[in-house]
């Protein structure tokens, strides 16, 4: 294992990227499918989980939750974690957690279980999509070759998105909910069997000390935010959700702060003085608030209120095909006739 200790000045044409670096872009093109995947694959998901591990509604939407809010709060840290440590050892490291992660949500007992499985997946998804960016980056030197390799990724990445319901809607017409987390193991397996060899080890030089009160705080700030706006919604203006609410914004404050003031900070804050990269983050931050909210209703409200199969749900887009209609008639499969793997 190699490390590369280049630098980001573009490289001239005659060091553009070859096949092994297209091929390894393939590689990366698959931890980001199930970062997105993995967001709302569960869609279809809650009513069986519901069924099975009966959990109260605010437990139903930490299981929805829970996973993304992980992944934001830890996305900076773990970034940075890989600038120091090797951007590749990062990536297979968390591969292999995510892989375990996904195995103990699969088989999860209860609600709590599967919400502490679920930060789990969300935090170990954090280290895979700054390393497969930053390898991208230290692979393509090349700027025109660069912008086809982070076009290509993000198109796996809002794929992921759009095949996750249905990627469900099948696992759940066959399999118990369980399965939709199994999808996982045979994209990390690949991932790390291949990773090594076609991948090249990177650290950014000089660094610098890693930012650890940082790190707490950006991740700090996430949850009691969160926690505070469930319990808003819950119990309304209580004591526990002004606290919480107050607790994560003090704590964001914080984080802003630290990072002004720090010598080596975990992200350049200033980025945020330029509007070609506030506005589009911003525009992005909306719509994904609006598409989830959205997904999320339509899909349990034609599940739990409607009655209709994953199958149906997932075609209901195209009413005349008449492979869906066929599938439409059956009845939704009870949680009790799936079928387990063991």
């Amino acid at each position: 294992m190699t490390t590369t200790q280049s630098t980001d000045t573009p490289q001239s044409p005659a060091q553009s990227a070859g096949r092994r670096e297209w091929i390894g872009l393939a590689v990366l093109a698959l931890p980001a499918l199930l970062i997105s995947m993995d967001m709302s694959v569960l869609l279809f998901g809650l009513p069986f989980i519901s069924a099975s591990l009966k959990p109260s509604a605010t437990q139903q939407l930490w299981i929805m939750d829970m996973y993304g809010f992980a992944l934001a709060g830890a996305l900076i840290t773990m970034g940075a974690i890989g600038d120091r440590i090797g951007r590749r050892k990062l990536l297979l490291v968390g591969a292999g957690a995510f892989s375990a992660a996904s195995i103990a949500a699969a088989y999860s007992t209860s609600a709590s279980m599967l919400i502490g499985t679920r930060g789990l997946l969300g935090l170990t998804a954090a280290t895979l999509g700054p390393s497969t960016l930053g390898l991208i980056r230290t692979m393509f030197r090349d700027e025109k070759q660069r912008k086809t390799a982070i076009a290509i990724w993000t198109g796996a990445f809002i794929g992921g998105i759009t095949i996750g319901p249905i990627v469900g809607g099948v696992l759940l017409d066959h399999f118990w909910w369980g399965s939709v987390f199994l999808i996982n193991l045979p994209a990390m397996a690949l991932l790390l069997l291949l990773g090594p060899a076609l991948l090249p080890e990177f650290r950014t030089p000089a660094a610098g000390r890693f930012d650890v009160l940082g790190a707490i705080l950006t991740f700090g700030a996430v949850l009691p935010t969160v926690y505070g706006i469930k319990q808003f919604a819950v119990d309304g203006a209580s004591t526990t959700a002004l606290v919480s609410l107050a607790s994560g914004i003090a704590l964001a404050i914080g984080f802003v702060v630290r990072q002004i003031t720090a010598k080596h900070p975990l992200i350049d804050v200033t980025l945020f003085r330029n509007r070609k990269f506030t506005v589009p983050m911003g525009a992005q931050i909306v719509g994904s608030f609006c598409i989830m909210g959205f997904a999320l209703f339509n899909t349990q409200f034609l599940q739990s209120g409607k009655g209709y199969t994953p199958s149906r749900r997932r075609c209901g887009r195209w009413p005349r095909c008449r492979s869906c209609r066929s599938r439409w008639a059956s009845p939704a499969p009870s949680p009790r006739r799936s079928v387990r793997l063991t």
